[in-house]
């Protein structure tokens, strides 16, 4: 991993219902999060924000696709490009990109931005939820639930380059920790070739041994891996303050020894997000200071 960071903040909650994420990224830094890089060697470089467009000043149903339903899909695409453009300019300056959202529709624009051509990338995907959703199957419209199957050109999205990154092959993606799932896209998980580990994989294998079989998939011939980290992947009780809280997830310790072992693979890590940081919902902002902590145990933070 380069010792470099750069942060770059997405305050975006065009993708969900529920408002307060776009407040996510200050959160976020407010809770330590150079503090706790610098701790451990890294030099932190905050790149700024993206400039998100305000929901109230746009249409949601204006967005330009001829099948199924997407919410502010035009909005969502520009700023997936914003993303895009930003991530590969951090790999153009050899440092490492850390991106603070904002909704899980962000991860559309990280991933194209991590891809290199010619080159494959594997995802692991830690959440309560699939995301794999697709404008014909959602029940809500909302591109949060659908930016993983965007990623892999799934439904609507295969028209879409801005959405679509073919550097991501199906059998290199993993998520880890589901337990929400939609009918729709509960069909579209069986059907595909990626690797869902649920809650109850979990607590019958332990998450140490998930997590490791999951850094294999991921790592499996491939050139490198994105790491994306929805703190709703956490149980309530560790993590209140998220966009879409889902009883029933791993624990502080759980989490951090996944952040661990996936700072055993340091030298394969290309990118990583953070996402679904609510600090109206939380308290005392500690989901964003627990955001912090699990960056810096990925980043290879220990006791000893």
């Amino acid at each position: 991993m380069q010792q470099q960071v750069r942060v770059l903040g997405v305050p975006m909650d065009l993708g969900a219902d529920r408002r307060g994420v776009d407040m996510g990224p200050s959160a976020i830094r407010y809770g330590g999060l150079a503090d706790q890089l610098s701790d451990i060697g890294i030099d932190c470089i905050d790149g700024g924000d993206i400039a998100v467009p305000r929901p109230e000043e746009r249409d949601p149903d204006a967005g330009g696709l001829e099948n199924g339903h997407a919410k502010f899909f035009k909005e969502t695409k520009e700023v997936c490009e914003d993303v895009t453009t930003a991530v590969d300019a951090t790999f153009q300056e050899g440092r490492f990109p850390l991106v603070l959202g904002g909704d899980h529709s962000i991860g559309i624009g990280t991933i194209a931005g991590a891809a290199r051509e010619d080159e494959e990338l594997g995802v692991i995907w830690f959440d309560a939820h699939g995301d794999f959703n697709t404008p014909e199957t959602t029940p809500s419209g909302n591109i949060h639930g659908m930016s993983l199957a965007a990623v892999l050109g799934l439904g609507a999205f295969s028209d879409h380059e801005w959405a679509h990154t073919p550097a991501v092959n199906e059998e290199n993606v993993v998520i880890v920790g589901l337990r929400d799932v939609d009918d729709g896209e509960r069909r579209l998980i069986e059907e595909s070739d990626i690797t869902a580990y649920t809650m109850s994989d979990i607590d019958a294998r332990s998450a140490p041994a998930v997590v490791d079989e999951a850094l294999d998939i991921a790592t499996d011939g491939t050139d490198g891996i994105h790491v994306s980290l929805d703190l709703d992947w956490l149980d309530p009780t560790e993590a209140p303050g998220v966009g879409t809280p889902v009883r029933g997830g791993v624990s502080y310790r759980e989490a951090h020894i996944a952040m661990e072992y996936v700072a055993e693979h340091h030298d394969q890590l290309r990118s990583m997000e953070l996402v679904e940081v609510n600090p109206i919902l939380d308290e005392h902002n500690r989901t964003a200071e627990l955001a912090c902590e699990l960056v810096a145990s990925a980043f290879g933070k220990r006791v000893l």
